[in-house]
């Protein structure tokens, strides 16, 4: 079996409703520097909302067609992709909860048309208020989602600021799997705005590895143990870093205490609540990959392909995971296991 943890859904509805498409509209916070806009594509004559951030720089595309179910279905099978996990595109980040209503009630209705292959991620915003929490009720006890889908930020806040404990201690009591969705930019992004690639790949990276971070050494799940997240774009090249930010204690007795040395809890929190969706296969490489493998552990990475932003990851990449030179327990593990165990899918 091979399960793709990262299909993005988008109601199509709103590409022609034009009362739905405002409100979505809206709810952009371009006071944090936000930007949104409903354009035709000159070359297509396709509808497509363009996010911007800042302005000038687009962040993030959402065109007309790419989100039909008969469409998903059938790239679905020519990749050879069994099941699917839906979620958004960076727009968790902004959502209010009403809107967050309607598209989970769309994107269950989506799934349920797919005959048993795809699974949903509730979206809401991190607020602790009843309203939320029965949002939540809702979509786990009626609709069936396996977790919950977020924002690495808020605004400025990342998931250890103080705002969200509410909302984390009631996921804590569900046992709640959360997919953490990298932001178009991380919080701070003067310095990456000028380049495309640098802006629209490695600054999803700076979010990523910023949060896994906080989230590390903030004492996150030392309140909220029972909660797993699960960070796209492996956790912005964390593995790379893993060792780095967690030496083990010196054997002799330094004259000055550098960094922090204890980092045993912490080592047992990355083993037991954060997992990496690899959110593309093919641009990592295969040496990148194969190191994540050795560095994470297969048991901790789940296959994604982030379709439709390039059809070739979808089509391609369970093929290029079964590539890499490790064990076929790994690639069973990476390409449907993990997904399987973490969001709860037959």
């Amino acid at each position: 079996m091979v399960i793709d943890a990262n299909l993005y859904w988008f109601p199509e509805e709103l590409f022609t409703d034009e009362k739905a498409a405002e409100r979505f509209l809206s709810e952009i916070p371009f006071e944090y520097g936000i930007h949104g806009s409903l354009r035709i594509n000159p070359q297509t004559g396709l509808r497509q909302y363009v996010i911007e951030k800042p302005k000038g720089s687009e962040n993030l595309n959402y065109v007309q067609g790419d989100y039909e179910l008969e469409t998903q279905l059938a790239d679905m099978d020519a990749a050879g992709v069994d099941k699917a996990v839906l979620k958004l595109s960076c727009q968790q980040e902004w959502m209010k909860l009403e809107t967050c209503v309607r598209f989970n009630t769309l994107m269950a209705e989506h799934a349920a048309g797919s005959g048993g292959r795809m699974k949903t991620l509730a979206v809401v915003p991190p607020h602790g208020t009843k309203a939320v929490f029965a949002e939540l009720d809702r979509c786990f006890d009626e609709l069936g989602m396996g977790g919950v889908q977020l924002s690495a930020h808020y605004g400025n806040l990342y998931l250890d600021a103080p705002e969200f404990e509410r909302f984390f201690d009631y996921l804590n009591e569900r046992r709640a799997t959360c997919y953490v969705h990298h932001s178009p930019v991380p919080v701070q992004y003067d310095s990456l705005t000028a380049y495309n690639n640098l802006r629209r790949s490695y600054g999803r990276c700076v979010d990523q590895c910023t949060a896994v971070g906080r989230e590390l050494f903030s004492g996150f799940f030392d309140r909220h143990p029972n909660v797993k997240l699960v960070h796209s774009m492996l956790g912005g090249g964390f593995f790379a870093y893993a060792s780095l930010w967690l030496p083990h204690k010196p054997k002799t007795q330094e004259a000055v205490s550098r960094f922090q040395d204890d980092n045993d809890r912490i080592r047992e929190q990355l083993r037991a609540n954060l997992f990496f969706e690899m959110s593309h296969a093919q641009p990592w490489g295969r040496e990148q990959l194969t190191c994540a493998v050795r560095a994470l552990g297969a048991d901790h990475i789940v296959f994604g392909s982030s379709y439709p932003v390039r059809k070739p990851w979808l089509l391609e990449g369970a093929d290029f995971v079964r590539s890499l030179d490790i064990s076929e327990e790994e690639k069973g593990l990476i390409l449907h296991g993990n997904a399987q165990r973490l969001y709860h899918i037959d």
